[in-house]
């Protein structure tokens, strides 16, 4: 018991405290060597001679002799067998110390760039500048956000005499026939070369440089590209961010503004009903459920639609954009995710927003509903009335006459600024930090690094969530660390569980040496693939399409153990071909999964019902269980109550909250179909299911104000 009491009394002294900091031990790693220190001291039947000897001055009060900071020494020392990295913290300090990105391009810092900015909302022509500039350079150098970007601007090029390249992280294509490197290139951004002298580059969207994720790989270009010329183009909301960065490198920034190219108006009414769609209309959904709803109420009008969404290839994008823009072809609306909001040329006429919420996953994964920002609505409704399209005024409206005084709202708000540039531990950093701590995971590594590292106000460590997830999944698998953070850095979706197990396999069989070919790949994909029956088959096709495309990433990077990349390519363009007669059908495909579903079951794809609406009073589910059905619409019910987003104003959410009043059953339950929480199927199934309980005396909500309700009606009776 003295024991105890007087290493508890060591673990509360400040001085101590103060000591553990100065040796690397922050507040967390003190604690845990604290507990780890304690156990050993208690538990441990062979402590060190010194120690007993120290322990017995200090609990038998020979003050001359012994002091509990007298354990300090033996604390540490312990605190170091645990975490070997306390030995050689100021390497690792250095190593990550982020504070001067700007030095780690010395090629860019050695010679004296011109920064143009050209700064305006979507459809000004500001891209259009920069590129005329790129094509007229001797040399150019254009990176986008996306690979359909990177292909245009290949394409225009090469269209004008201009040999460019194209560079993706799955693709490489030669403008000339024996893939000499042309002067010109075209690539998505996390490929551009910070080593290669250029004329001119070009950097799109660069307010992505505050994306949480992939914001390192616009710092990395704007503070490494090896270009006289530095064109710049995005929105306003990045200028004093740009301006400030371009002041660490001695670089001044010449500052472009454009206004849009044609007018834009947010009409003073919303559609209401899909009787009231015009040619050209795009109607704007937030998930797949509510495209796959949309659109087959559409056709059940006896219109046609293209259908466009994030996970499909960029092939299908392609054909169902020029399907929607071709003026001989019978479709004329087009239903989309926000995937339109960059990548894609169409010719829209009118911007309907099917819903102003949209599904988000917060820091803890929990899903939950936001409003959409100012700066996604802007560029989502910047797609009507393209400069140059059949139609020269643009239109914006919503599905729901109660979205549109928000809608305006948002719209109306100025973008808040760009206030930070994102940043990510390079693989040199990384091994730099294994070699000090030999036996720790990549994980590990990272964590470490990160908690260690040091960054200037103006710059934030990307998330690394996906990295450590893919990192935690093979860990188990022997591989070097080059190649282990190569197959952690794949551009996957880890939510799908196909395309996760495939990067497990490639890790697992690459570790054995074993070139991954041609045919172990169709046998493990199961290639050939025929046309999709239902919406899970096409989901699976998507997925495979995901799985060709890791492949061919892979193969670049490791060109020996993944061989066969053309054939993969050449089957790759066949399944495009497949995926897209499954979106052409696929309203058909909606119509085979709901009669083949159980009764009551009402998504197509589990993808977001029911979602939290707000992050105070998040209703968290799995995205593997479904709610029994009178759960359901119960649930149902108290989210559209929650509609509004966690940065909805007060007055928003008590105009919601009205007209929810307002509403009565039956357009509650319209309300709710509309939004896609409810079905047809599902709300035939509720209703059976309640007037069933009604008829045996039971009232459908099992509430307890219903139950007293109940038991009074039963009470008169009796009298």
């Amino acid at each position: 018991g003295e024991v105890l009491k007087n290493l508890n009394k060591f673990y509360k002294r400040k001085e101590i405290q103060r000591l553990g900091a100065e040796n690397g031990l922050d507040a967390r790693l003190f604690h845990q060597a604290f507990i780890s220190f304690r156990k050993y001291i208690m538990e441990s039947s062979s402590v060190s001679a010194d120690l007993h000897i120290i322990l017995n001055d200090i609990c038998c009060g020979f003050v001359l002799l012994g002091h509990v900071d007298d354990l300090f020494p033996f604390f540490l020392r312990h605190a170091k067998q645990i975490f070997p990295m306390l030995d050689c913290m100021d390497d690792l300090r250095k190593i990550s110390d982020l504070r001067l990105p700007p030095n780690w391009y010395p090629d860019a810092r050695a010679i004296q760039r011109k920064i143009i900015f050209h700064a305006g909302p979507t459809n000004s022509g500001k891209t259009y500048h920069a590129i005329q500039r790129f094509l007229s350079a001797k040399s150019g150098i254009y990176c986008g956000p996306l690979k359909l970007l990177a292909h245009e601007i290949f394409q225009k090029s090469n269209d004008a005499n201009v040999p460019c390249d194209l560079v993706t992280g799955e693709e490489r294509v030669y403008a000339s026939e024996d893939a000499r490197q042309a002067p010109h290139v075209a690539c998505t951004i996390e490929m551009c070369s910070t080593n290669t002298p250029y004329e001119v580059a070009v950097i799109d969207e660069i307010q992505m440089i505050r994306d949480p994720a992939r914001g390192w790989a616009w710092t990395r270009a704007l503070l490494g590209l090896c270009a006289e010329e530095i064109h710049i183009c995005g929105e306003p909301a990045a200028i004093d961010l740009v301006t400030e960065l371009m002041y660490t490198t001695g670089e001044e920034v010449e500052v472009h503004n454009y206004k849009r190219l044609t007018p834009l108006t947010v009409l003073d009414y919303a559609l209401e009903s899909l009787d009231n769609l015009c040619p050209g209309d795009c109607i704007v959904c937030f998930s797949k459920n509510d495209i796959y709803s949309v659109s087959r109420q559409i056709e059940a009008r006896g219109l046609e639609c293209a259908v466009i969404y994030g996970s499909l290839p960029p092939g299908t994008k392609l054909e169902q954009a020029k399907k929607f823009n071709d003026p001989d072809d019978p479709c004329k609306i087009l239903v989309a995710t926000d995937a339109i909001g960059m990548g894609l040329n169409l010719c829209i006429r009118r911007i309907i927003f099917n819903s102003i919420v949209k599904p988000t996953v917060n820091e803890k994964g929990e899903k939950e509903i936001d409003s959409i920002t100012t700066s996604q609505a802007l560029q989502i409704a910047g797609r009507a009335g393209r400069f140059g399209s059949s139609f020269k005024h643009g239109e914006v409206t919503t599905m729901h006459r109660d979205d549109l005084v928000q809608l305006k709202e948002i719209l109306s708000e100025a973008v808040p600024p760009v206030k930070a540039a994102g940043l990510h531990p390079t693989p040199e950093q990384i091994e730099m930090f294994a070699y000090h701590l030999p036996d720790a995971t990549l994980s590990n590594l990272i964590d470490i690094f990160v908690s260690l590292s040091q960054v200037d106000g103006m710059y934030f460590v990307c998330n690394i969530d996906d990295f450590k997830f893919l990192a935690d999944m093979i860990q188990h698998i022997p591989l070097n660390l080059r190649s282990r953070y190569v197959f952690c850095t794949a551009p996957l979706n880890r939510k799908e569980p196909f395309v996760c197990t495939t990067l497990l396999k490639f890790a697992r069989q690459f570790s054995r040496n074993e070139p991954l070919t041609f045919d172990w790949l169709c046998r493990h994909t199961k290639w050939p693939l025929t046309a999709p029956k239902n919406i899970k088959e096409l989901v699976h096709l998507e997925a495979v399409h995901d799985v060709f495309d890791l492949y061919l990433w892979l193969s670049y990077r490791f060109v020996d153990m993944f061989p066969d990349a053309v054939l993969v390519r050449d089957i790759q363009k066949k399944l495009d071909d497949i995926i897209q007669i499954g979106v052409c059908n696929i309203t058909k495909l909606i119509r085979a999964s709901q009669s083949a579903a159980a009764p009551g079951t009402a998504e197509v794809v589990s993808e977001d019902f029911p979602l939290s609406r707000t992050k105070k009073d998040a209703r968290v589910v799995s995205d593997r269980h479904s709610a029994a059905s009178t759960e359901a619409l119960s649930i149902a019910v108290e989210a559209a109550g929650l509609r509004r987003a966690k940065n909805t104003r007060s007055s928003r959410l008590g105009s919601r909250q009205e007209d929810l009043k307002s509403y009565g059953r039956g357009s509650l339950a319209n309300r709710l179909l509309r939004e896609g929480l409810l079905t047809q199927e599902m709300l035939r199934q509720l209703e059976s299911e309640w007037q069933d309980q009604h008829r045996n005396g039971r009232y459908g909500f099992g509430s307890k104000r219903d139950d007293q309700h109940h038991s009074k009606e039963t009470g008169k009776k009796r009298k």
